[in-house]
């Protein structure tokens, strides 16, 4: 029998005790700075590339956002699927099965990698015309595409192991790998670009670099933590594991490319407007990701928590975890709102150097900074039900994302034009806040009587 009294627990956080809002904050910090320096090299990408290549090199691989959401979405949902069983294995410290699924998760991790990374290549031709990419940039589009796309094992092994980690706990070590690809990732970037002027796919080598660095970084603190060292018999029952895995992971999935699906509609439109207009909604996109990004944080913490919560049955703890995700998100909205609101200009000029690209941003972003508090609140409801093991609620909520966002632009398009774009992102929060937040109540309440009834039986028998 192991002995997992010498467990290498740095940087391991038990949600199920402890005060929530001390737990969570602690968990938050390391894990938003780390979501931050991802959207800043994510920046610098596309500020190098719009100073040192121009708008429409910006446009190519900015026009690349949707597709590479759709797919490496794809994976980074299964993994936080995946992430989930363990949180919630750790949570009720049932060790054997979390090694079962943890070496489940590596063999499915190989063979999602090897079909995405063909499907995304032999497909990327298509796509981009069925997305009615400009003449002018599908050559940039169709070289930088190649690039991540064939490379895209890097961000698969990353998502994965930082889902795991996460689960466990363990928001540091995402962060400390985050810090070092962002510097390595700058520097190729300007060393490609302007210093032996290779084009965009400079900036593809630089991400892929970057993001394999990173991996190394995750997988390496796995490896240090004897709990999951594995054995032969950890790689039995597969059929089982498998199959509670794809259970959990597959909605989450399928909620991520969907969601991209109505992402790419919208980008069909905007493309057929011309690349005036598919450098503005590059530009817009950025900064949306980037100010959505403390509530979407808030919203990964709350998963991890939750989960581990639901597998220990203290479901009193997620209410409580709820609230304090939630104010996060308010405070988010506040500040970060203000700014999309008040100072596009600032913004836009940052980004983009048109002045009818500039105008069109600024046109944008106030729409949406005023209505940023649904997709705040959706992203935390959606991902506690998640981590409570509930993806399907979520998953349904991306299908009626993807049904607003295409109705709003097929039927606003040719009304009022680009500012259709930023309609059929409201429209899509609202909805899909609205489904989440009434879903997570009806799974929770349930439980909370539960929990409650459970709770007095154990006084009553005490007293007795």
């Amino acid at each position: 029998m192991r002995d997992y009294t010498v467990d290498n627990k740095k940087n391991m956080v038990d949600f199920t005790e402890g005060n929530p809002t001390k737990l969570i904050l602690a968990f938050f910090w390391p894990l938003l700075v780390t979501s931050l320096l991802q959207q800043f090299y994510n920046f610098a990408d596309t500020w190098i590339v719009g100073r040192g290549l121009g708008d429409n090199a910006l446009a190519a691989v900015g026009n690349m956002g949707s597709l590479f959401f759709l797919l490496v979405g794809f994976s980074f949902g299964l993994a936080n699927g995946f992430g989930i069983l363990v949180a919630q294995s750790y949570g009720a410290k049932d060790y054997e099965t979390l090694r079962h699924r943890m070496a489940a998760i590596i063999e499915l991790g190989v063979v999602m990698t090897a079909f995405l990374t063909f499907v995304s290549v032999m497909l990327l031709p298509v796509a981009l015309k069925l997305m009615q990419t400009d003449e002018l940039i599908i050559g940039d589009s169709l070289k930088y595409g190649y690039i991540v796309f064939g490379g895209m094992c890097t961000a698969i092994c990353f998502n994965i192991a930082g889902s795991v980690l996460r689960a466990f706990g363990d928001s540091t070590t995402p962060l400390k790998a985050i810090v070092i690809s962002s510097v390595i990732n700058i520097l190729l970037d300007v060393f490609f670009i302007f210093g032996i002027h290779t084009g965009v796919e400079g900036a593809a080598i630089a991400t892929l670099c970057s993001q394999a660095i990173s991996s190394v970084i995750c997988i390496n603190r796995l490896r240090k933590i004897p709990l999951i060292h594995l054995k032969n018999k950890d790689f039995k029952n597969e059929i089982k594991v498998f199959t509670e895995l794809l259970k959990n992971g597959l909605p989450m999935a399928f909620m991520n490319s969907i969601t991209a699906l109505g992402c790419m509609v919208v980008q069909y439109f905007v493309n057929g407007f011309g690349v005036v207009y598919t450098a503005a909604y590059a530009a817009c996109g950025k900064y949306l990701n980037l100010f959505m990004n403390p509530a979407a944080t808030a919203g990964s913490a709350i998963t991890a928590y939750a989960g581990q919560n639901y597998g220990a049955g203290e479901y009193r703890r997620i209410k409580d975890g709820i609230r304090v995700c939630v104010g996060i998100a308010v405070i988010s909205y506040i500040l970060l709102g203000s700014v999309l609101v008040f100072m596009p200009e600032v913004l836009g000029r940052f980004l983009l150097s048109g002045e009818e690209q500039i105008a069109l941003l600024c046109d944008y972003l106030p729409r949406c900074g005023v209505m940023l508090i649904f997709v705040d609140i959706l992203f935390i409801y959606r991902s506690a039900l998640q981590g409570m093991g509930k993806p399907m609620l979520p998953m349904i909520s991306g299908i009626l994302e993807m049904f607003i966002r295409a109705s709003v632009i097929l039927f606003f398009a040719e009304r009022i034009g680009f500012m259709a774009t930023a309609y059929a992102e409201i429209g899509a929060w609202i909805g899909a806040m609205l489904l989440n937040a009434f879903a997570f109540y009806r799974e929770l309440n349930p439980l909370l009587y539960a929990e409650k009834d459970r709770n007095y039986r154990i006084v009553i028998h005490r007293q007795k």
